[in-house]
């Protein structure tokens, strides 16, 4: 079996009012092209499909294009599962004609779910609800919690699983100890969002979405895709793109990132306004967060810096280089003080930045040397 594994599309998302329709549709082709070129049998898509559960038309036709495409075009089944973006009503739509027309969807759990059957695997489907749904569609009155009900759906596909299929479970959840990033929202208030990686111990492989940054958690086999396209500031450095899955009739997966190319990139520049306008560094048509390192306000910076970037999305003062998150212009050093310098040097050396405490130390230390110097 070979498979891609993506998730987290969220069609319909703006970014500080700047639609993201036609990037989104600039990455759909690629990954038309991939389900093509990879000569996958299955494509799977693990929730968010949408960013709001009422989506633009625009957004429904732009999914609409791309399922046609790949399940009628290429005749290669489409396996979607409701994120905790998407309505699951709405996703539902297509639930009762899966062999027919090759697209299979889950948009509530199922007291008595069917697995998805190609060749000689199974793929389980556990879309998103709140353990509240969960407990009433299962009738169990255990279920308090995600794990309970995470628990609970897994052990349900355990007693529906066919005998001599390998077992792929399609989830939507957040799993303990992942790294999340800022544009993710928040299944549950504290911690009871989460569920544990052991879950899906004795899967075959586990296809995952709600996390934006493609990572494993856990095992090898259990595994975010990441999502579509950066979709804020705190997705700057990730590589976006889909997981290719090969999963053999005996042993372990194999695994392989398949690299998606943006329309426009998403990234945070640090710089002094004057060497920002002499520009363009990079794509001057990216997406770019503006860090100015300059020490006084700068008068029209925003409209300004738009005839070089026209799609700045944010530009804000960055007093402190070193610490700053994005991409750092070259700065010549004797425009630096010796402690943005000596932090530099610091983040190289072990990287991570300075705390307050060791800062306060460099601090007493650089004043004590001065003085020393002064009465020489």
């Amino acid at each position: 079996m070979r498979f891609l594994h993506t998730s987290d599309w969220h069609l319909g998302k703006t970014l500080f009012n700047a639609s993201l329709l036609d990037d989104q549709a600039h990455a759909l082709d690629q990954v038309t092209a991939m389900v093509k070129d990879s000569r996958a049998e299955v494509l799977v898509v693990a929730g968010d499909l949408f960013d709001w559960a009422v989506p633009p038309k625009e957004a429904v036709a732009l999914l609409d294009q791309t399922l046609d495409r790949i399940v009628r075009g290429l005749g290669v089944p489409v396996i979607l599962i409701a994120g905790n973006h998407d309505s699951h009503p709405r996703l539902g739509f297509a639930s009762r004609f899966p062999e027919t027309h090759g697209l299979h969807v889950a948009g509530l759990p199922d007291s008595k779910p069917n697995p998805v059957i190609i060749g000689s695997t199974a793929f389980h489907l556990l879309p998103y609800a709140d353990p509240v749904v969960i407990r009433n569609v299962l009738q169990n009155e255990k279920i308090r919690t995600h794990q309970d009900a995470l628990k609970a759906q897994i052990a349900l596909a355990r007693s529906r699983h066919p005998k001599g299929h390998r077992f792929v479970a399609v989830g939507h959840v957040l799993v303990a100890g992942a790294e999340t990033c800022d544009s993710e929202l928040s299944l549950s208030i504290g911690a009871t969002g989460e569920v544990d990686a052991a879950l899906f111990k004795n899967c075959d492989y586990a296809a995952l979405g709600h996390l934006h940054l493609p990572q494993e958690v856990g095992f090898n086999h259990v595994r975010y895709a990441g999502s579509l396209l950066k979709y804020s500031v705190s997705e700057a450095n990730h590589a976006k793109g889909l997981t290719l899955v090969e999963i053999p009739s005996k042993g372990p997966v194999r695994i392989e990132a398949l690299p998606l190319t943006p329309r426009r990139d998403l990234r945070r520049l640090c710089g002094y306004f004057q060497e920002l306008l002499e520009g363009p560094h990079g794509n001057s048509a990216d997406y770019l967060f503006l860090d100015l390192l300059d020490h006084g306000p700068v008068p029209d910076a925003l409209a300004r810096c738009r005839q070089v970037y026209p799609n700045i999305l944010s530009i804000q003062p960055q007093t402190n280089a070193p610490s700053c998150p994005g991409e750092l212009l070259e700065t010549s050093q004797g425009e630096l003080d010796p402690e943005t310098l000596f932090r530099g040097f610091f983040r190289e050396m072990q990287g991570r930045p300075m705390d307050e405490e060791e800062s306060t130390i460099f601090r007493e230390i650089t004043a004590r040397t001065f003085r020393s110097e002064v009465r020489k």
